[in-house]
């Protein structure tokens, strides 16, 4: 039986490397409201095709109102809980501010990305993203 030397297992061990970097590119940050507050608001920067993730707890039938300032090609998204990048509200198509009744409770995430020019030239965009649940 052939031996397979250090080298086979080190290109092994790059390729899959590479395949486990674009995932952990992307980042995730919990959102907490400070006791007695239904509203938060986190600020961040997004560069080229990254996203930034915010995740919150809900429960269903609650609304949550996302609104996002920027001075670049930003938007947002809102993902229910388990969904498979699925979002129930887009803000690409419908706007930068958002009204949405939650249909069940869990962990649902916010998610900020860039389109057009400043998503293909690698621009960094600064954001101010303000959630509110009532």
């Amino acid at each position: 039986m052939p031996r397979i030397g250090f080298g086979a297992y080190a290109a092994a061990a790059v390729v899959l490397l590479g395949l486990a970097l674009p995932a952990a590119a992307q980042m995730k940050s919990e959102v907490q409201f400070e006791a007695g507050n239904d509203n938060a608001a986190v600020e961040g920067t997004i560069t080229g095709d990254e996203y930034r993730d915010y995740i919150l707890g809900a429960k269903g039938g609650q609304t949550m109102s996302v609104s996002l300032i920027t001075e670049g090609s930003a938007f947002f998204n809102i993902l229910p809980p388990g969904s498979d990048n699925v979002a129930i509200y887009n803000g690409s198509t419908e706007g930068e501010n958002a009204s949405v009744e939650l249909p069940e409770d869990g962990d649902y995430t916010i998610r900020v990305y860039l389109m057009g020019n400043d998503r293909d030239s690698g621009a960094s965009v600064p954001y101010t993203v303000s959630v509110t649940i009532m």
